[in-house]
């Protein structure tokens, strides 16, 4: 007891997001207190770090050779142990200087979501890059259901809901009852994949070589599944170098030009939702008609996404609120909530 009252009274919590694009930690209690990229830059040479977040984010395609920018997480799992830690380490200082004026001296408990689809291993590297970047105890969810809870669903009941999250790297599709996944899909069509789509299509149909950066802001600003009569009022200009002349070129681009860049990935992401409903069991299919499907994650974000799902499923869409930050705000709900901490099935 007087050790609970200890860590209670001397340490925090925090829910981490550890994204394959961007890491969001929140403190129970507080709110978010960190979003930035999940990108490093390091020396060749050294190995040294030289930036992390938005700094190292900065210098994506604008590096010397001795200089390496890279993104530790592919696909939301670790894919340079080391480095991983090193990034979790930066976070959690941020965290631990959030929190140096209120006495908090304990080292923190931290939630993490993770895919749905990884091994044990990488399971254990997560986990193991936590603490030994500073974790008194890590803990890792699952991040649909993570994903749910920040979106404000009930998953704890004998009912079905739905989550479509999605991320960076991996979209999770997720079937939710009594506090666990009953169906579920992890697909690698997500964000990474839409910039790259708008890559290929760029190169494709006008010869213009694009950064997945420029990709992105693309995305970001003009990116949609609308009717072609609303899509064609969306501009923007895609700035790259001419195949042909091998100089700078800036071309204007509608959003009718983009949706059919994000064609393929939009309709398999739509594919996959459709497997995970023909797959789940028929005694949850009135409870998902009734509640419909929740979309959240940054993705979620691309104009009438929404509506092409429920025209497509037959089943009504709803964006969560502020769905980019729906895996942090469940981490640290689930960690605030005790009831919910046991009912949920960690990893």
């Amino acid at each position: 007891m007087l050790l609970d009252y200890f860590f209670k009274k001397f340490s925090y919590d925090l829910g981490i997001d550890l994204g394959t694009s961007n890491t969001i930690v929140l403190a129970v209690g507080k709110g978010i207190i960190l979003n930035e990229p999940t990108v490093v830059a390091i020396n060749k040479k050294t190995k040294d770090i030289l930036a992390i977040g938005g700094e190292a984010k900065k210098m994506l395609g604008k590096t010397p050779d001795n200089i390496l920018v890279i993104r530790p997480l592919r696909a939301g799992v670790v894919s340079d142990f080391d480095i991983a830690r090193k990034v979790l380490l930066y976070f959690l200082e941020r965290a631990r200087l959030f929190y140096k004026s209120s006495f908090r001296i304990a080292k923190p408990r931290v939630l993490l979501g993770v895919p749905s689809g990884i091994t044990e291993v990488e399971r254990r590297a997560v986990s193991d890059a936590a603490k030994t970047a500073g974790a008194r105890i890590a803990f890792l969810v699952e991040e649909p259901l993570a994903a749910a809870v920040g979106a404000g669903l009930e998953i704890t009941k004998p009912s079905g809901v739905l989550i479509v999250d999605i991320g960076g790297g991996t979209t999770e599709i997720a079937v939710i009852s009594l506090g666990g996944i009953v169906v579920g899909k992890s697909i690698k069509t997500a964000g990474d994949q839409f910039d790259l789509a708008i890559v290929d299509f760029a190169k494709e149909e006008f010869n213009l070589v694009v950064g997945e950066k420029t990709a992105e802001e693309c995305k970001i600003a003009i990116g949609n599944v609308l009717p072609d009569a609303e899509s064609s009022k969306l501009n923007f200009s895609l700035r790259g170098r001419d195949l042909k002349t091998g100089l700078p070129k800036t071309l204007q681009v509608n959003g009718a030009e983009i949706k059919k860049a994000l064609a393929s990935p939009i309709n398999s992401l739509i594919a996959a939702i459709k497997d995970t409903v023909e797959d789940t069991p028929p005694e949850l299919i009135p409870d998902i008609i009734k509640q419909g499907i929740t979309l959240s994650g940054g993705g979620s974000l691309i104009k009438g996404l929404d509506v092409l799902i429920s025209r497509q499923t037959e089943i009504k869409v709803k964006i969560a609120g502020e769905p980019m930050t729906c895996v942090a705000r469940g981490c640290a709900k689930i960690l605030e909530d005790i009831a919910l901490f046991k009912a949920i099935k960690l990893l």
